[in-house]
């Protein structure tokens, strides 16, 4: 029987990350300490002696080049990847390009931190963690799935809250859950599906 494998990979540490910047959209490239990540990413993906046979990813520049890296790393530059701008990071409108500690002290930490982490409250001119659901949700079932439930080995290269879209599915959490959710930049997540697309296994690779 074919192997209904999905592995999930949030990009590296980005320029933004490290300067504490509100990112979604904007498209800044990898750190030094971002390309590090994705190559450990991808020696961590060999080590589980794992191979794909089609990637996925965003249209932002720093999860193509985590998913470049870590292709490198399993010696396989030429997989073919589809590109869709579903899997892009949750745009947060206004506030990108700001640092988080100039946004609290221009709107108050309360309201901030709601933008942040409620599920339906979204950023002035942007979108909430339910905004993103709903562009990478479909996407996922109707472009990514199938694929893996008719055996593709698949690897998905992208962000903190497009992923969350996936795994609220794969591991049907609530709104709430999804948001208490964290995930590590440049950490492989390993999924195994049954043929009714429920988790098998989950391996998380952090570590």
């Amino acid at each position: 029987m074919s192997e209904r494998l999905l592995v999930l990979v949030r990009h590296g540490q980005s320029e933004w990350n490290l300067k504490n910047l509100f990112t979604g959209w904007k498209d800044p490239d990898l750190t030094a300490q971002g390309v590090s990540e994705a190559q450990e990413a991808g020696r961590k993906l060999k080590a589980q002696g794992l191979t794909f046979d089609v990637a996925f990813t965003s249209e932002l520049t720093r999860a193509q080049h985590t998913l470049k890296l870590i292709l490198n790393e399993l010696g396989q530059p030429g997989l073919p990847t589809s590109k869709n701008l579903a899997l892009n990071e949750r745009d947060y409108g206004d506030l990108s390009g700001l640092n988080k500690d100039d946004a609290r002290a221009k709107w108050g930490e309360d309201q901030v931190l709601i933008w942040r982490r409620s599920y339906d409250v979204p950023p002035p001119g942007g979108e909430s963690l339910k905004d993103t659901l709903a562009r990478a949700l479909p996407y996922y079932v109707q472009e990514i799935l199938p694929g893996v439930l008719r055996g593709q080995r698949t690897l998905v290269a992208a962000h903190g809250n497009s992923l969350r879209a996936l795994i609220m599915v794969l591991e049907k959490l609530t709104p709430e859950g999804i948001l208490k959710r964290e995930l590590a930049t440049g950490v492989p997540i390993i999924y195994r599906l049954k043929a009714d697309s429920t988790v098998e296994s989950k391996l998380d690779l952090a570590g």
